[in-house]
Order: C-alpha cells, then structure tokens, then sequence
C-alpha cells in the first residue's frame, strides 16, 4: 500500500496501534502465562529467578526475563546473547500449554467487534504493539480469531527492555510499508496499562487506555492522564466516535 504523501487520504490517516494482553485477548485463568514462561527459563538458564512472584503488567517479555533473572547474576547482555534461543523455548512452552489445554486464551468482549468497525472505517488501519514476542504474538490473534485485522508490521517485546520504544519503531515500519510519512500525532496507542499510555507519551502518540485490565483500577489509568479513557471495548459506536474525536 502506497500513500501519496501530498493527499488528503494520508493526513487523515490514524493508525491504532494495540496492545494484546487485557486489551484485545486474556488467559481464562489470571497468570497462566507464568505455567510456560517458568518452564522457559528454567530450560535457558536453570532459573526463573523471582518470576514466580511478579506483577508484569505492561512489561515487555524481555523486561520480564531481565526483572526475574537480575537476582541471580543474570545480566541484560546475557540475555541479549541468548535471545534467539529464549525466542524459541518460549513459544515451544507456550504451544505445549495450549496444545494440552492448560492455557486458554480467548478475545476480550467487544475486541472483535472493535477491530472489525475499525477495519470498515477508511481513516483507521491496526497495528500490533505488544510486550509478547512476536511469535506469541500472532498466535493469540490467530487463536482467537483476531489476526486478519493486523496487516500492518508493529512492534513487539523481543525487541527492547523498555516498551517506550516500541511506538517509534513500529511507526518507522509502518511509514516504510505505507510509503509514508505519518507524524506521531497521526498514530493512537490502545491499551490497559500505566505503561501504555507512558509509551504513547514517550513517542508523541495519542492513547486511549482501556479499564479492561485485571490489575489496572479506573483511577489508577485516568491518574496516567491518557487523552481517553473508556471502561471496555462493548460499545462499538462509542469507541469509533472516540476515535473520531482524537
């Protein structure tokens, strides 16, 4: 897809970059993920550290990894040498956990919904911002039926220790593959964390956080200061006139 740079279509043009975890999917029980992850360290470094005890909401993957191991000695270059084979016990973990129906990972109400009126919409196109690796990514939008709305390249949590950086590179993609130019203003981060609405901010997007999350209160999200915040994805008329609105 290819935009003219000078052309009404591109200005108008606002990307939705969104987040997985309590936004759009879920485990059906609240920390499942930790049943493969645990296992996952444990075959790459003989530990899972503190894991077992954390709160990772928001978190990338590799923030994960580096918060459990750092009590052990296990240093951010030490992961970085392994990731490709972290990379790929996590998935193995994670396909063996729902391939034997320990994990059960479902849409949130309303995602589909949500994504689907998007997709109608000729002013909005969906990208993946996320703390999954990539791989574990696109497998919960494949299993829960969501993947054919994300056409674009986004960014994901095997790619950098701190998820302010994400929003800038998935821009940098998106305006590759576009043909474009698109100004941060130009793409609206949706999620349910502090650390969405901390990565909009770090890069110059808008955000629209959701109270969609287990860990995250109402209060707690509107104290962030995102520019919208909605209590779920249920109303789809009110979520396209919000976007429309930003």
């Amino acid at each position: 897809m290819v935009l003219n740079s000078g052309s009404a279509e591109q200005s108008d043009l606002r990307i939705l970059l969104w987040d997985l975890d309590g936004t759009l999917v879920r485990g059906r029980r609240y920390g499942v993920f930790k049943d493969y992850t645990i296992p996952m360290l444990e075959r790459v470094f003989g530990t899972a550290g503190c894991l077992g005890k954390m709160i990772v909401s928001g978190m990338t993957d590799l923030q994960i990894v580096e918060e459990a191991l750092r009590g052990e000695g296990i240093t951010r270059e030490h992961i970085s040498a392994r990731k490709d084979e972290l990379r790929r016990c996590y998935i193995e973990e994670m396909q063996r956990a729902v391939g034997n129906g320990a994990h059960i990972i479902e849409a949130m109400p309303g995602a589909r919904e949500a994504l689907q009126a998007a997709h109608e919409h000729p002013r909005y196109l969906s990208a993946l911002l996320t703390g999954n690796i990539e791989p574990a990514a696109h497998l919960k939008v494949e299993i829960t039926g969501l993947a054919e709305f994300f056409n674009l390249p986004g960014a994901f949590g095997d790619e950098s220790f701190d998820r302010r950086d994400l929003p800038a590179l998935a821009a940098q993609r998106i305006n590759e593959h576009l043909s474009a130019k698109l100004s941060p203003k130009q793409f609206i981060v949706i999620g349910d964390t502090p650390n969405d609405i901390a990565c909009a901010r770090h890069f110059g997007a808008r955000v629209l956080a959701v109270a969609t999350g287990r860990i995250h209160s109402n209060d707690e999200l509107r104290a962030c200061e995102p520019d919208v915040l909605l209590p779920n994805l249920l109303d789809v008329q009110l979520f396209i006139q919000t976007l429309d609105e930003m």
